[in-house]
Parts: C-alpha cells; structure tokens; sequence
C-alpha cells in the first residue's frame, strides 16, 4: 500500500531543499523552548550506569556546565526510570534546572513511567510497539497492515495520554540501524524507510491531536542522514506539519573522524536552515560533545542566512571527466603550495608523499594528493607526481610528463597554450561567467576559491551561475579559511563542504588556511572528509556509538584496541557498538561488528549476522582479528 504522500516523496528529488524555508513550531521542554526562533539547543547524554544516583548527576552537572541545553539519560528499565526522580531531585537541590530527556527502547512501561518525572521522553518508532528487527520479510495485505498501525495506537495511547497531562515532550526518533521488520520489508534499510516510520507515528500523535513532538533521523552514515531529514522536511511541508528537528549523526566514532563525520552531516543541514538542536555522538566523555556542537551551532546562523541564494542547488558533477579524475576512485584532492619558492621534500612530505632519506625518492602514499600547485617546475617531476604550474610556465616546460597548465578564465579564454589532457582554471566569487562560456569538460578543471569568513555560500552562488548558463565543469572548491586551531578548522572545513560533496556537486575539495596549522594536517584533513562522507576510502572504517547507560563494557578502550589491531586493513568497515539496540541495523553497512551483549561480554558480528555470541571482552578483539583473517583467506 502506497498513498498519494508516499508516491509524492518516493518520486521527489533529494537535492537541497533551501528556497521553500522550513520553520519549525515551539515545543517546551520545562523552561526551555526548542524550535521557531529560539537559538539551535545543545544537547549530551550520559553514559552511566542510571541507577548510580551520584555518578549520573556528576556527568550531568559536567554535561550542562559544559553548555548543555539539555540533559538525555537512558531508562532501560522501570527501575531506571523510576530513578530519574532522583537524579532530577539532586540537580535541583544543586542548583541546576535544566531539563531531562529519558531514552528510551523497547519498554513503554519506561516511557511512561519516565513522562511523569522528565520533561522530554526519547522513543524509537521501531521497537517501541514491535520486537527487535530480525530482518526477515513480514509482507502483510492492507488490511493486516492497517491491523497493526492499530495495534501501535494502542500501545502509544497511554503514553500520549500521560504526556498531555504532564506536559511532557516527545521525540520520536527514528534510527536507521532499529527499524521494524514491517518497514524493512516495505521499503529497505533505507531513507525511505526512515521516513515512513516517523510519518506512521505522526499520524497516530496527529490523530490524538497531540503536537508537542520533536522528529529526528539518525544514521551512522551521514548521507543517509541528510537525505532521510530533507525528505522529512518535505513530507512535513507538505502534510502541513512542522515540528522541530533534532540532528545528529549516530556512532560518528571519537577524535577527528568523530568531529569530521558529526560535522558534515549536520553541517549540510544547518547551512540549508533545517535543525533546532544537535547532539554530537563521540566516543569520548559526554562533555566534550558539548563544545564542538557550539562550535558547528555558531557557524551557521539560526535558520537559513540571508546571505544564501534563494534559488536551490540542482547543479551536479558531469559525467565527463579529464582522464586524470578517471583514474580516481573518488573526488579528488588538490593542494596549493605556491608560499614555497622551492618544489623539495617539504612539499611532497606537506602534500602526503613519502620520501627517502638517503635516495631522495618520493613515493605515493594513500594519503597523496592528486594535483599540487606550485610556482616553479622541478628539474625531475617524480613519478607518480602531478604539478599545475603557470601557463606559461608549463609552457616552457611542455615536454615534461604530469604536469598542467593553470590559467585564469581570462587567459584561457584567451590562451592559445592548452594542454590536450587538463587544463586547469582558478577563480573566484568575482568570476565573470562570459569567460567560462568555452566548457570542455573532459579536459578542463575549474577550482572556485573564496572566503568562507566573508562569504559563507559563494560556492551556492557560483554552482547556480553554471546551472543558470548551462555549463559543465568539474569543479573543485577551494575554501580558505583563518584558523590557529586544529579542531575549529575541522569542524568549519567539513560542515562547509560535506552537502556539496555527498550531493555530487563537486569533483574535488581543496582546502587552504591562513594560520598556525601545519600543511600536512591540512592535508590529512582534506582526506579525513572523503574518508568520513564515505565518497573516498583510504584506510579503515570505524563506527562507534558514544556509549549509555546500556553499555556494560569500556568501550572507548574497545575502540582503541581495534584500531590498533585491525587499523591495516585498507578499506574495511568495522563497528564497535556498545549494545544490540542500534548496533545490528547500523552495521547493516558495515563489513564487521564488535557489539556488547551484557556485562564484559560481546558478539561478533559479520555484517548483520552474529557469528561467535557472548565472548569475554578480554578476548573479543583477538576473536574479531580471526573472523577476518579467516575470512580474507578464504
């Protein structure tokens, strides 16, 4: 069965939705509203045991001095919703009001317990009413489908019931990794199915006339994510309903790749002007989510900034590419180090090259990037090296193997010197679009630089400028940032470029900074972007969640520890999960999974099937380690 809402969304395209403006409604969650006008919320969630009173108000007090809007607290079970009163109780005694959100999955007797005492409760659509996910087929008639839909009702209703009386907030929230075998079989492991999860629930709150809700998409991959909430914006927009959002990307990892995966995802929604509040899931302690979600709040402006174009993004990469894009698996990556006066190690080492000591030779490395601009040419370009230099420049040096031509649209437009296999055209956001009228795009790149600082969507303006002209370019955009500190330039860097790059507007990133920050971690970062959107592959996947209540072993040791073992394996996709309620779901995508099942003990997983059950933690990762090599051998 599928209503006129479901073919709309199923024949819509994803593309950016900025232009038709989504403003959410207010919903109070105790003192402090969340949606409208109100600043972008922050929000953490413990990861103690709940029914350890002192530990968890500790990690609260922590969490919302830290800057914390909000506080989330895991109720698995009566007994820990129950002892939400006492945590609440203690906070206030200390000072603290800030509201409290119960999580929730699997026990309606939680939530409801748990709506009389916190402001906020947390459900999942796909096990609130149905059992864990099996992945088998559940194919129903309409009839038995329209059954079920009112067997949730049912569950739902004392809930809504309670919540209404005790002004009590709701999140249906909605997890890739724990959808219902009934939505799996409809519609895949996927947005779509993400989307018509939330959408069976909304009806039932709309039918109770019950609208103090709060929506959120959350998946470990962050396309998925971002498609799944613009395509919840609009079924919305078009339902006539507008709740606020919660963002957030799920098992986002720890360290850099945590902050990078966290911050492209939201980062490309909050640069279209859809989200209310964030969470940042990093494997690390819950306060330190707190600050990069202000980092990532504070770069973007609250709704969409009226600096942005009006006209959405609809412009996408050509399918035909200069040989060298052919030869890459990926979009490419390109650095400018035209402030060295000479080409020498420091250059290829800044650029991800190795070189020798004693011989001097450089050799590639997967973190090597495919084209360096530079100054001047080297007497011996080395192989496996590809320089864009002057035009003219290139010109004198025309015999020489890898190396290309860099022009202004002006002098190209003009050149009679062009390379028969790429030619390369830098400009800016004073492009003059006459001078880019001459398109080849099987041998012409164009690299868009500007100032993200002074003019945060000049990229929207250019990609659209092409779109309106009907031009084809390979576009690398080549933001320049001014930041001292590592962290802030990769929240800045992957928030900007992350919509651009998952929508497959681009052909390349080039990122620049005017600053402290040493070349090669510019570099690295640069590569940490593709790695983290999941659009370049050049070392090991990891997914981790940030650890509850539910998780009954270190997992940020766990984390550490398969890294460390499993860090050569170029390519794999590797969850470590701290309990089964999102872990086989999100590890649908993944190649291996290493999932808590009780205290110190963990499945291991091969895609979604469990293949060694309740393993000691001690010997876990060196079990995992055997499953893959056998696997590899085989």
């Amino acid at each position: 069965m599928k209503d006129k809402l479901e073919k709309r969304i199923l024949s819509s395209s994803q593309g950016d939705r900025r232009g038709s403006s989504y403003i959410s409604s207010v919903v109070h969650i105790g003192s402090t509203p969340l949606g409208g006008t109100n600043p972008i919320r922050l929000q953490s969630m413990t990861n103690t045991d709940t029914l350890d009173t002192r530990k968890s108000v500790a990690q609260c007090i922590r969490i919302i001095e830290a800057g914390a809007d909000y506080v989330r607290l895991t109720a698995q079970g009566l007994r820990e919703a129950e002892n939400l009163a006492v945590i609440k109780k203690e906070l206030r005694k200390a000072g603290f009001n800030t509201p409290l959100i119960a999580d929730i999955h699997f026990n309606p007797v939680a939530a409801e317990t748990a709506a009389r005492l916190v402001e906020k409760v947390r459900i999942n659509p796909g096990n609130y009413a149905d059992k864990r996910a099996s992945f088998e087929k559940q194919e129903f008639t309409e009839k038995e489908y329209n059954e079920e839909l009112e067997r949730i009702h049912a569950k739902l209703l004392p809930l809504i019931n309670i919540c209404r009386e005790n002004k009590t907030v709701i999140r249906i929230g909605i997890n890739h990794g724990s959808l219902s075998d009934r939505i799996i079989t409809r519609f895949g492991n996927t947005s779509k199915g993400m989307v018509f999860s939330a959408l069976e629930f909304i009806r039932i709150f709309s039918a109770e006339n019950f609208s103090d809700l709060v929506l959120s998409m959350k998946s470990s991959d962050t396309a998925v994510m971002i498609e799944a909430t613009r395509m919840l914006v609009y079924m919305m927009q078009n339902e006539g309903f507008s709740y606020p959002l919660h963002l957030g990307v799920t098992e986002a990892g720890e360290g850099e790749d945590g902050r990078i995966r966290s911050a492209a995802g939201i980062g490309a929604l909050l640069a279209e002007g859809i989200g209310d509040t964030i969470r940042v899931s990093l494997s690390e302690d819950p306060e330190k989510e707190i600050p990069v979600a202000k980092k990532l709040a504070g770069y973007y402006p609250r709704g969409v900034s009226p600096a942005a174009p009006d006209k959405p993004l609809t412009f996408k990469a050509p399918s035909a590419k200069p040989e060298i894009l052919k030869r890459i698996n990926g979009p490419l990556v390109v650095s400018n180090m035209t402030s060295f006066p000479e080409i020498n190690a420091a250059v290829y080492k800044n650029t991800g090259y190795s070189t020798d000591a004693k011989t001097g030779e450089v050799k590639k490395t997967d973190g090597s990037v495919d084209l360096i601009i530079v100054k001047n040419c080297p007497e011996n370009v080395p192989e496996n090296v590809s320089l864009i230099l002057p035009y003219r420049i290139w010109h004198e040096n025309k015999g020489k193997n890898r190396i290309y031509p860099l022009f202004s649209p002006e002098t190209y437009h003009e050149s009679k010197y062009r390379s028969e296999k790429l030619n390369v055209l830098l400009t800016g956001s004073n492009f003059n679009i006459e001078y880019l009228k001459d398109p080849a795009p099987d041998t012409t790149l164009v690299i868009f630089t500007f100032s993200p600082e002074k003019e945060l969507y000049a990229a929207d303006y250019f990609l659209n400028a092409l779109e309106e002209n009907n031009l084809s370019y390979n576009i690398v955009l080549n933001p320049v940032f001014r930041e001292n500190n590592l962290e802030d330039l990769q929240i800045k860097a992957s928030s900007l470029l992350g919509r651009y790059i998952l929508d497959g507007r681009i052909a390349g990133i080039s990122v620049s900074n005017i600053g402290e920050i040493d070349f090669s971690s510019i570099t690295a970062l640069a590569f940490s972007i593709l790695q983290c959107t999941e659009t370049r592959i050049t070392r090991t996947i990891y997914l981790s969640c940030p650890t509850c209540g539910r998780t009954k072993f270190d997992l940020r040791e766990s984390v550490k520890k398969v890294k460390e073992a499993t860090g050569h394996l170029k390519g794999l996709k590797i969850a470590v999960m701290g309990c089964i309620v999102n872990g086989p779901g999100e590890m649908a995508g993944a190649d291996y999974g290493y999932v808590g099942a009780g205290n110190g003990k963990v499945h291991i997983y091969r895609g979604t099937v469990p293949v060694l059950k309740n393993v000691p933690e001690k010997d876990a990762v060196q079990k995992l380690l055997k499953v893959i090599e056998k696997d590899k051998a085989e």
